[in-house]
């Protein structure tokens, strides 16, 4: 079915014209990923201590009352979306007594594309869409059919994820390493995030915003494993981040002919590298000191993972002012790069389209009617 699909994909190129809207609407927002927007849905799983966030220093900064499952001293990108948004903060799915009509937090930490990806310790992306499809299920429940569509058509699907799959998945993994060249694990990964976008359309979903991956090799986790650095040479691990950036690539592709191939399918992409190895670059530009090394770590970078979350939640040094810094732990960004990030995705720039998150909360959208999301159903024969 992919090669299939692929072969689709990259027959069609498109350039595009899109009209600016600007009135913010109610729609409702749907999250898929993983700890870069886990809200907490991995406090209600067994996994690893690794994998939560619900422990001090996270959430440290106040505007939580405790820790609450965000990898960050306080808020994440999609609390910040919500707010722009007029939103209330999403709640985890697996929160106890969650309301859904405003949407809902699928995302968790650790989990991948790939069901392989950290399998058993977390919410894959597959079982993040059957969750949603209990949600659609309930919605029909309890607001009628013709009010559940209306919700579902009306929302945002927003995706963070992919990079546990080439950290841990492949890099981490010698055994797929010796199953699968580069490009083709990055055929799969592309391959199941397609399947994931097109089994929401086929559902009634119609606006989608994508998080790209980062220099993946610039995470102080990676920086401080690469040899160069280690012999105090610096620089980033670049084989993560050339599979970072050739998923970006088939991604971009895949999102553009989709758009072609499917009536009424809009979405936002960013150059997420760009933006953010400006910053790490050029901290002072942006209101940062530092780009590099972790406000809450220990060993070369702040690169070392013990920022709460291991066996021995003591053996962490912090920082004084993680709004100095633009990551908060050897993986994760601060509350303030997450902020500067959210502003991005919402008013659009040269780093962001075809729409920005603005324009697909605008009222203008709400044109899409339950008619058409079911006429729509015609163009499952391409899949």
């Amino acid at each position: 079915m992919y090669g299939t699909l692929l072969i689709l994909i990259v027959a069609f190129n498109k350039s595009y014209g899109h009209q600016a809207v600007n009135k913010v609407s109610g729609s409702s927002l749907f999250i898929f990923g993983d700890s870069t927007v886990d809200a907490g849905n991995n406090n209600y799983i067994n996994t690893i201590p690794e994998n939560k966030a619900n422990y001090k220093p996270y959430g440290q900064n106040g505007y939580f009352e405790q820790p609450t499952g965000r990898f960050s001293e306080g808020r994440i990108l999609v609390d910040y979306i919500a707010e722009y948004a007029q939103l209330p903060l999403i709640p985890p799915f697996l929160q106890p007594s969650v309301e859904y009509v405003n949407g809902v937090n699928f995302a968790s930490a650790g989990a991948g594309v790939l069901c392989e990806t950290n399998q058993g310790l977390v919410i894959d992306l597959k079982t993040q869409l059957n969750n949603f499809e209990q949600v659609r299920k309930s919605l029909m429940e309890n607001l009628g059919e013709v009010e559940a569509s209306k919700v579902v058509s009306e929302a945002v699907y927003s995706f963070s994820i992919g990079s546990n799959d080439y950290m841990g998945g492949y890099l981490g993994n010698p055994d797929m390493q010796q199953r699968y060249e580069p490009q083709e694990f990055i055929g799969m990964v592309i391959g199941n995030l397609t399947q994931a976008i097109q089994e929401l359309y086929m559902k009634g979903g119609r606006k989608f915003a994508f998080l790209s991956l980062s220099s993946l090799g610039c995470l102080p986790v990676l920086r401080a494993l690469n040899p160069r650095a280690q012999e105090g040479g610096g620089g980033c691990f670049e084989e993560a981040t050339a599979l970072a950036m050739a998923h970006n690539h088939a991604l971009s592709s895949v999102l553009a002919n989709l758009e072609l191939l499917l009536k009424d399918f809009y979405y936002c992409n960013s150059k997420f590298s760009i933006w953010l190895d400006d910053r790490i670059n050029n901290p002072f530009n942006h209101g940062f000191k530092d780009g590099v090394n972790a406000c809450c770590g220990i060993g070369p970078y702040g690169g070392v993972f013990t920022c709460g979350g291991t066996k021995n939640l003591t053996d962490f040094i912090l920082c004084e002012s993680p709004s100095d810094y633009v990551w908060w732990d050897s993986f994760h960004p601060t509350e303030k790069l997450h902020e500067q990030l959210a502003m991005e995705l919402w008013h659009g720039s040269s780093d962001v389209g075809p729409y920005n998150l603005k324009q697909l909360f605008s009222d203008n959208f709400k044109e899409i009617t339950i008619a058409d999301v079911v006429d729509d159903l015609k163009y499952e024969q391409f899949f």
